[in-house]
């Protein structure tokens, strides 16, 4: 017996050129650690820290501290300061527009809270999708595994414990880029840079966030650094689709 595949009808809306990209929520998120030091953890946090990342601790021959550095990208060691958030209409005249917003604070319950209040309002319908840079492998689950933590409800479109893959509406753009090259790693700096996508210049990097939160105490500064990656990604975004990028004038 012969079998036919067909392609559903979310499926066909699923490809690039044919995606509505103004029910597209384009995020970044920021981390750091749940507390700034080594010396800061309980007993037993530290033991298991430190058997998560045994092998690297031992190959690089670093020290608890330098090991630790590395604790922000961890959901069980590491927490959200920051959620930036893009959007893309198109305004009277037919030119694009882009308007963002960030969730951000000491509080990262209350942040989560607002930005799933957000989702479950406006990005909760089989139709709507999210998209990051490299958010299938980081942001995405990071997202759902601190809303666990915190007992909040991961909302649907995050949720897809079940789903078939046509089913599951998150959209990476490194993952776009990859083109099923499963080995192949790029960072959205350098696929800004080749494909001539304007980035501001910041006075922070992401090695930056932990020690300009918990020394500077500056979360406007990290918003700021958030805000300007999402900015990146939706003009990348656009490229991929080649498509003309939102007017700087027209953000905001």
């Amino acid at each position: 017996m012969k079998y036919v595949y067909c392609m559903t009808p979310i499926q066909k809306t699923m490809r690039l050129t044919n995606l509505d990209i103004s029910k597209i929520l384009f995020l970044d998120i920021e981390t750091v650690p749940e507390v700034y030091k080594f010396d800061d953890l309980d007993d037993t946090t530290a033991d298991l820290y430190l058997k998560k990342n045994k092998y690297l601790q031992e190959r690089d021959d670093l020290s608890n501290d330098e090991i630790y550095e590395r604790a922000g990208v961890f959901a069980e060691f590491g927490k959200i300061v920051c959620i930036s958030v893009g959007v893309v209409r198109t305004n009277a005249l037919g030119e694009k527009t882009m308007n963002m917003k960030s969730f951000f604070g000491h509080d990262e319950a209350k942040l989560l809270e607002e930005f799933t209040d957000m989702l479950k309002t406006s990005y909760n319908m089989p139709k709507h999708s999210m998209c990051g840079h490299n958010a299938k492998e980081f942001d995405f689950p990071f997202l759902a595994r601190r809303m666990l933590l915190n007992g909040i409800d991961i909302p649907n479109i995050l949720d897809i414990a079940g789903k078939k893959p046509w089913e599951v509406n998150l959209l990476d753009t490194m993952e776009l880029w990859k083109f099923g090259d499963y080995k192949h790693y790029t960072s959205i700096a350098l696929l800004c840079h080749i494909f001539k996508v304007p980035t501001p210049k910041d006075d922070i990097s992401g090695a930056d966030v932990a020690r300009v939160y918990y020394e500077d105490d500056d979360l406007e500064r990290i918003a700021i650094y958030c805000e300007k990656d999402v900015i990146a990604l939706i003009q990348l975004f656009l490229k991929f689709r080649n498509q003309s990028l939102v007017k700087e004038e027209n953000i905001g």
